[in-house]
Parts: C-alpha cells; sequence; structure tokens
C-alpha cells in the first residue's frame, strides 16, 4: 500500500524525505547554557531515527530566557561552540534536516528542573523574571518585571544575535517558540498579558511584539533555510488566546515569511483543563492549515504509525512531530514503515536489521551466518 507518511514534502526551500518531525526536547542538562556530551548521543541517536527534522531543544536566547539552570542556551561564544560540536557530529553519522527551536521562557524562567520539582527556583540560583506584565504565574511564582520599551528591544535583538549564530553553526531551521507560556505566548495570551499600551488589549496588539520579533529574524534568516514557528492553538482556558486568534497569528506569519507553523497550545496557566489523549491537538492544526494556507505541523500524543498517517493522509496537518513517543522508541520511523508497508532508508550499518533482510525462519538453536 502506499503511505502518504513516507512521501517527501518542501518547506520553503528545503525538502524533506518524509512527513515524520522529531520536536523540541528541553533535556535540562546544558551547563551554563552550553550543550554537553548527553546531548551529543541524545541528538545523535534521534538522527539516525529515519525521521527527516530534527529540531534541537527551546535554546535561550539570553542567560534569563532559559527555563532552568540546565537549559541550552544560545547567547554566547561558547554556548555556539558547543551546539556546532553536536551538530558538526550529528553531520558525520546522519542526512537529517537539523534546527533549532529559539525561545525565552519570560515568566516560567528560572525555574527547577522536572526531576529536581516543579516549581520556581528560590535562593541561589534563582535569576529576575520577565513578562509582558507583572502578574506571576501560579502562587508561590515570583512576579515577574514587566517589559518596557528598552526591555522588549533587548529580547527582540536577543532572538536575532541567535539566529544569526545558528547561521553560523550551519543549521537548516530555526523555529520561534511561541506557545506553552514563555515569553512570546504571554504577549499573545490574554492571561498573561493585560497592558494597556499598544502591545496589549485587541488581538492586533498582542500580535505586535511577536510579530516584531518574527520579522526581524526574518530580515536576517537566509530565504534558502527554513524558518517557522510553534505556536498555540488554544489556551485550554477560560478568557484565554482562542483558536480564531490561531488562524490569525498564523495568517500574519505567512505574510511575513514564515515557511510553516507547527500547532501545539496550552501552559499560559497552571490549572488549565487540557483534555489530553491520542491526537488531541490535531483539530487545532486542522483549522490552521485550513484557513491560513501555511504549511503545517501536528503534534501532542501521536503514537501510532496508523494514527499518524490518518493525520496527513486527510489533509489534518502537513506532518507530524514527535516527542514522547520518540524518547520511548527511537527507531519509530523505522517501525511505522514496517507497519504501513512504506520503504525508508537505513544507515547500511544497520540495513540487516530490517524484517526483509532477515534469514528464513530456522529451528531454535540452529546457528546461521547472517547472527
Amino acid at each position: 500500500m502506499s503511505s502518504t507518511l513516507f512521501t517527501p514534502l518542501s518547506i520553503g526551500s528545503m525538502e524533506l524525505s518524509n512527513r515524520i518531525t522529531v520536536a523540541a526536547m528541553c533535556q535540562y542538562s546544558a551547563t551554563d547554557g552550553s550543550m554537553t556530551n548527553w546531548h551529543v548521543q541524545h541528538l545523535g541517536n534521534l538522527s539516525l531515527s529515519g525521521a527527516s527534522m530534527l529540531m534541537i531543544e527551546a535554546t535561550g536566547v539570553t542567560a534569563q530566557g532559559r527555563i532552568s539552570l540546565g537549559c541550552t542556551g544560545l547567547y554566547s561564544d561558547e554556548n555556539e561552540a558547543a551546539m556546532k560540536r553536536v551538530v558538526d557530529f550529528v553531520r558525520t553519522i546522519s542526512p537529517i534536516r537539523i534546527g533549532v527551536q529559539l525561545a525565552h521562557a519570560g515568566r516560567k524562567a528560572s525555574a527547577e528542573r522536572p526531576w529536581e520539582g516543579r516549581g520556581a527556583l528560590t535562593g541561589e540560583g534563582a535569576w529576575e523574571t520577565v513578562a509582558p506584565s507583572a502578574i506571576p504565574l501560579a502562587t508561590g511564582w515570583p512576579t515577574p518585571r514587566a517589559l518596557d520599551r528598552a526591555g522588549m528591544d533587548a529580547v527582540r535583538n536577543a532572538f536575532v544575535s541567535a539566529a544569526r549564530r545558528a547561521m553560523r553553526i550551519g543549521l537548516e531551521i530555526v523555529e520561534l517558540h511561541s506557545t506553552h507560556g514563555y515569553l512570546l505566548s504571554e504577549f499573545l495570551s490574554p492571561l498573561a498579558n493585560k497592558r494597556t499600551d499598544e502591545y496589549g488589549g485587541n488581538l492586533e496588539n498582542r500580535m505586535r511584539f511577536p510579530l516584531e520579533v518574527a520579522r526581524a529574524v526574518r530580515d536576517v534568516w537566509p530565504r534558502s533555510k527554513a524558518y517557522g514557528a510553534k505556536i498555540s492553538g488554544t489556551d485550554f482556558a477560560d478568557g484565554g488566546w482562542t483558536p480564531d486568534e490561531a488562524v490569525a497569528y498564523a495568517r500574519e506569519l505567512k505574510a511575513l515569511g514564515c515557511d510553516y507553523v507547527t500547532v501545539s497550545g496550552g501552559g499560559v496557566v497552571l490549572d488549565a483543563k487540557v483534555p489530553v489523549g491520542p491526537g488531541y491537538q490535531v483539530p487545532y492544526a486542522e483549522r490552521v492549515r485550513r484557513e491560513s494556507g501555511i504549511t503545517t505541523g501536528s503534534v501532542g500524543l501521536i503514537s501510532d504509525p496508523r494514527q499518524a498517517e490518518e493525520i496527513v493522509a486527510s489533509g489534518n496537518a502537513d506532518f507530524v512531530s514527535l516527542a514522547r513517543a520518540m524518547l520511548f522508541d527511537p527507531r519509530w520511523p523505522w517501525h511505522a514503515a514496517v507497519a504501513l508497508g512504506a520503504d525508508i532508508k537505513y544507515p547500511p550499518q544497520y540495513e540487516r536489521c530490517h524484517p526483509k533482510a532477515w534469514p528464513p525462519a530456522r529451528a531454535w538453536g540452529q546457528s546461521s551466518k547472517a547472527d
């Protein structure tokens, strides 16, 4: 049978070999923002997955913009050199397209690593957070400093500087993180943005700063490379960001030169009621794709090959972006190809593991030169 999941896809001027991508996944394992040997093995392993695109985790454009002390950054020469070491290594073993998700954590910054707790850092190591408005994330979290014009300019310039570093590293994709309650999505959401100036209030105003950042990065990022954004389909909370607004934002991103969006959601407030289930965010991707016309990816508990096939074959999304499923099974695309009767290229060192290369069935204990 033919499989849409394993057909090529063009994103801007970049060609992908299939519709399976690896989502950006925080590892909380950097030192002063610089990638370590953990990232060498993590990204090296996933680069052999058979997916067509691999996104490096949410990467702080400033030290203040990291989620935790262990988060990756791209704000110093040391960060840049460390990331280049990892990317150069991956290039020696895999042809996968590699990109980075540029981010600023806003009021969700200065947080504990997940396995050490999920609250705000306190005491030594904690730092001041910033946001569109001086509103804490939740009880027990510090009140962030509301950004003034100078602060917003500094953040915008930091995104541009990080994009230039990504270009020098040789990355092929830059993706703006504007979901999950981090700074750009804080500006977008009326739950976090209570400003009374031209950056708060109606949708046009709330989109203004994220679009300023997107436009500034577009101005320096080469058209020969892919440029995208991760956006929210909804905040999953009353009075928050809506699917209508997601469509409007995607249209604006497309108009200024973004090649794609990946539609996720939630994270702006901690008490949101998220109806988690297989493919629970697919309807938001479908609507953004249909009404904005931008190339669209879907993410969120996509784990079954036939589920992924249905998403792209039915036109709900142009590609799927996998996270937990890929951590659990780093060869997910190989197994999906077998399940869907599709062909996929293996590293030649691993070709003999394909079921078609297995020797004929034989009695238990009988040896074979193929072993």
